[in-house]
């Protein structure tokens, strides 16, 4: 028993501490365009995209990082900043919709 709890003492406190949640921003989706635009955000974000317009959306990136499917009208869809870098994203049914989301 003893060797038991010393071991789980020692894993404990070994673990690595998390420094909390991250920020949570919101991207509007509203006459047919991303607001913000671009949006730079620290990696453990949270993005929330919310549909205002009269039509269904998508949030998609260029290299596949992420794919809302379609966001229906006075819906929400959300991502979790997990890798570091720029990504392009775009409308698929409006391809003119653009945005940029950089992860720091």
């Amino acid at each position: 028993m003893r060797v038991a709890s010393g071991l789980l003492l020692a894993l404990c406190l070994a673990a690595p501490v998390s420094a909390g949640p991250g920020k949570t921003h919101t991207v509007t989706i509203e006459n047919m365009q991303f607001n913000p635009q671009q949006l730079t955000v620290q990696r453990g974000d949270r993005i929330v995209w919310v549909n205002k317009d009269l039509f269904p959306h998508t949030a998609t990136a260029a290299r596949k990082a992420f794919d809302s499917g379609s966001i229906a009208v006075n819906a929400t869809w959300s991502y979790l900043a997990a890798s570091k870098g720029d990504y392009a994203y775009r409308c698929t049914f409006h391809p003119t919709m653009k945005g940029k989301l950089t992860v720091r």
